[in-house]
């Protein structure tokens, strides 16, 4: 994507922030429905932002995906982090467009692709489970293939899923009848009103409830073979492993856009009072925020053009997971500062700097956790062999 192109998508995402903005506060504090957000986001012209522009798409690649989603968090984290809940599952799918692939897989990429522009479905990513988080091996949903041969029969619970009870389709993680601890783990393609779909209530969080994150039970679900993920079984564990970088660190961009509105606001409530603009004190810690946000910034930035550019690398992938790291360690540092600089207004309900410091935190609740980030880029160091699954508890 040109420069140009990439500016005139960051425009559509500042039109869209500009509305979500106001329902930020509202959505978290269950005054307003969060489907009312994701209604904006579907009339944006991001949904399809990741599709080629021979699909009718805009063509982002990672790197720019990530500023865009950056954009979108600064204005509305949580409406931003379940829009990317759409994006990890067509990731994969943008990706490969180039890519010739089997029949089956051709035909299933060029559906969902369609269902994504033409159709304006919203998708979302079922794969966590109660105790387990989103690790793929040792999956207790199940799937099974049907006497008929071309039906897939599912059947678990899921813990967390975002965009619960708005998203047409679920991308669901299920392990093949087996092994308790098996890798042949697959993704199939869920619509919402398929029989033995239901949800829980919206799980009542500290922060981020515009996700309308809930449980998920699948009861005897019955799914055609031609919503088999890219029509191969067992071929999740091996991309994560190879290309983790939609799995593991899709939310990052979301969160970076927080960080950016924790600073944003901090100086500007600083900048509001000539006394409090005047102070040496305020200017320091107002400088610290900046040097931290700025870091963290530049390697987001270079981490989503290093995917770019050598897409499954062992250097792309290392950038991601320090991307999400640092990004990670950001926020709940610039919320701290936050608190330091702005006192009773960061934690008044009335102002936005309270729910961005409750906001920060959940950086670190979403995979890879800070732990993972730091096994993975020592790992690179030390010089294992990060193709290998076995190197991971994934």
């Amino acid at each position: 994507m040109n420069p140009t192109d990439l500016d005139d998508t960051l425009k559509l995402a500042a039109e869209a922030g500009e509305a979500l903005a106001p329902l930020a506060s509202d959505v978290d504090a269950g005054r307003v429905e969060s489907r009312s957000t994701y209604e904006i986001l579907r009339e944006s012209g991001l949904l399809g932002m990741l599709a080629p522009p021979q699909a009718g798409g805009l063509g982002l690649g990672f790197g720019s995906y990530w500023r865009v989603l950056a954009a979108l968090g600064a204005y509305n984290g949580a409406a931003a982090l379940g829009f990317n809940m759409h994006h990890v599952v067509i990731g994969a799918l943008a990706d490969s467009y180039n890519t010739p692939l089997p029949p089956a897989a051709d035909r299933f990429r060029s559906w969902m692709l369609g269902e994504v522009v033409q159709g304006r479905k919203l998708f979302a990513s079922a794969t966590s489970e109660a105790g387990r988080g989103a690790k793929l091996r040792g999956m207790r949903t199940r799937y099974r293939l049907d006497q008929d041969g071309d039906t897939y029969v599912l059947s678990g619970e899921k813990s967390f899923v975002s965009l619960a009870g708005v998203a047409d389709y679920y991308v669901v993680a299920a392990a093949a009848d087996g092994p308790e601890d098996t890798a042949d783990v697959s993704h199939f393609v869920v619509a919402a009103d398929d029989p033995g779909v239901s949800f829980g209530p919206v799980h009542t969080l500290s922060a981020m409830y515009g996700t309308s994150t809930a449980p998920m039970t699948l009861t005897d679900v019955r799914v055609p073979r031609s919503r088999l993920y890219l029509g191969v079984e067992g071929m999740s564990l091996f991309k994560v492993v190879r290309e983790p970088h939609w799995m593991i660190a899709g939310y990052t961009g979301a969160y970076l856009g927080i960080a950016e509105a924790l600073f944003d606001q901090t100086a500007r409530y600083v900048s509001d009072s000539p006394e409090r603009a005047a102070s040496p004190v305020l200017q320091q810690e107002l400088g610290r925020m900046s040097a931290r946000l700025m870091a963290a910034r530049a390697l987001v930035h270079e981490a989503g053009e290093q995917v770019e550019r050598e897409r499954g690398s062992i250097q792309a992938n290392a950038m991601v997971h320090a991307a999400k790291y640092v990004v990670g360690e950001t926020g709940p540092a610039l919320a701290q500062d936050a608190l330091r600089v702005c006192g009773s207004a960061a934690v008044s309900r009335s102002h936005p700097l309270e729910r961005l410091v409750r906001e920060a935190s959940f950086a670190n609740v979403m995979p890879a956790k800070p732990l993972e980030c730091l096994e993975y880029l020592g790992k690179a160091a030390a010089g294992v062999n990060l193709f290998d699954a076995r190197a991971f508890a994934w």
